[in-house]
């Protein structure tokens, strides 16, 4: 379920950038070590969508 998918979609004047949030994704999984990388992959997700 990681990485997570991200999604380009042309909208009136751009485009829009939007990616699943992997903490929410792996919420139904018992792994706290699994729920750490999920939280580490979601801030890297927001910087990069912040920096486009």
């Amino acid at each position: 379920m990681l990485p997570c998918n991200v999604i380009l979609r042309e909208v009136a004047g751009g485009v829009e950038v939007s990616a699943i949030d992997p903490v929410a994704s792996m919420q139904a999984i018992d792994n706290p070590a699994l729920h750490a990388v999920a939280g580490q992959v979601r801030d890297l997700l927001a910087e990069a969508v912040a920096a486009i």
